[in-house]
């Protein structure tokens, strides 16, 4: 099959679980001898290079980025109130890459073009007029349950009613773009329930997320134990609040002895203000690393305090092929096959963070179980190779 990926980030590492799950869906599809190609938005804010992450895969597909500036401006966010349509997704639409994507279509006739998330069904209109494909969108996230669960957290009533406003016309949005599709992908059974009680009627397929295992390689000697680290990007707005929830919460224990284990905070776009969290000894807010897994190997106990958002979080699935031990909120660990206590810990509010914190900084032999009985369960069920057959068989039983 001929395959074309939109994706409206460039899958390269430092952006963050989706453009992994991109890449990782790539190399399957190759590795299956599809032919595929990718067409790629790069925002400028990013500033990444517009290259893979796998430089061998580069000669294997048609790739093609195209910058965009999706920077935010007061302006523009004033304007957008008076608007139908929320800025978040509006400024992802580009005209000028629009008319590459029409140029890409008519000089190729693909069998399967796949949206990598709601920002690039702004360009489904154009898709539909010029090329007679299936089109398929993956939900990476039921979108307006990110900014309705935003606002759920928040006390202020201005940011409340301003968060609630941006669901509803994100919702509105999804609601009118999905129904168009020939099929849709979601990672998690939460997530397709919830398409379904939308009233989405088009075909919908549980594909969990999938790795190449092969990369993940576990050195336990390198491993300081205990330590709690934190690794995802900040400038998604559910990982931001998660830790500025943990770090509020745990700060005198962190620094005052309560729970004696020093806590790393690791990621792209960490704002200023987590600075004022650093404790000398105690709490290091390190930012963007050079190497993610080999941070991750050098850790043990990966936090994932997750207070909203959907679909399946990456970053807790390279955790748990990595052999970590891994405390999470249910919503962080939805859509995985897990046994609590078994393939990880679930805590979900204070008292059992704490506690489940207080077991694993205590006892090594409980936290490395917990990690191979992790890394068995990614091997059983987020095998990449595994997951992109049963994405193909999803393209041949529904959009033959």
């Amino acid at each position: 099959m001929k395959i074309l990926i939109l994706s409206h980030r460039v899958p390269f590492p430092q952006n963050g679980g989706y453009a992994i799950v991109v890449a990782n869906t790539i190399k399957g599809l190759v590795n299956l001898g599809h032919e595929v190609s990718l067409v790629a938005l790069n925002a400028k804010k990013n500033n990444y290079e517009s290259r893979l992450p796998d430089d061998d895969l580069i000669g294997k597909i048609k790739y093609r980025a195209y910058d965009i500036d999706t920077t935010v401006t007061l302006f523009g966010v004033a304007v957008n109130l008076f608007s139908k349509t929320s800025f978040n997704i509006d400024r992802y639409y580009d005209p000028e890459f629009e008319k590459v994507l029409i140029r890409e279509l008519r000089n190729t006739n693909y069998d399967i073009i796949q949206f990598e998330g709601l920002l690039v069904s702004l360009y489904l209109p154009a898709v539909r007029k010029y090329s007679k494909a299936k089109l398929i969108y993956r939900a990476h996230n039921i979108e307006n349950q990110i900014w309705e669960g935003l606002s759920m957290q928040k006390v202020d009533p201005f940011k409340k009613s301003y968060l609630r406003m941006h669901a509803k016309r994100i919702k509105n949005y999804e609601l009118q773009q999905l129904n168009k599709f020939d099929a849709i992908a979601v990672f998690t059974q939460q997530d397709k329930s919830t398409l379904l009680g939308y009233g989405i009627n088009v075909p919908i397929e549980i594909l969990p997320v999938g790795l190449s295992l092969e990369k993940y390689v576990v050195d336990i000697s390198k491993t300081e134990f205990p330590s709690l680290f934190f690794l995802g990007s900040l400038d998604w707005l559910p990982n931001r609040e998660g830790m500025e929830w943990f770090l509020d919460n745990f700060f005198k224990e962190l620094t005052g002895g309560d729970l004696p284990v020093k806590l790393y905070v690791a990621g792209n776009d960490i704002p200023d203000r987590f600075d004022d969290y650093e404790a000398l000894g105690k709490i290091f807010i390190q930012g963007e690393v050079d190497d993610a897994l080999e941070f991750v190997n050098s850790k043990s106990i990966m936090i994932v305090p997750l207070l909203s958002g959907g679909g399946m979080r990456v970053k807790i699935v390279e955790g748990m092929a990595m052999q970590k031990c891994i405390i999470s909120t249910s919503l962080g660990a939805e859509g995985i096959n897990y046994t609590n206590g078994h393939d990880l810990i679930i805590a979900n509010n204070r008292e059992e963070f704490f506690n489940a914190i207080q077991r694993c900084i205590r006892d090594e032999e409980f936290c490395l179980q917990l990690g191979q009985n992790a890394r068995r369960l990614l091997e059983k069920e987020h095998d990449i190779n595994v997951v992109t057959a049963n994405l193909v068989k999803f393209y041949e039983v529904w959009c033959s």
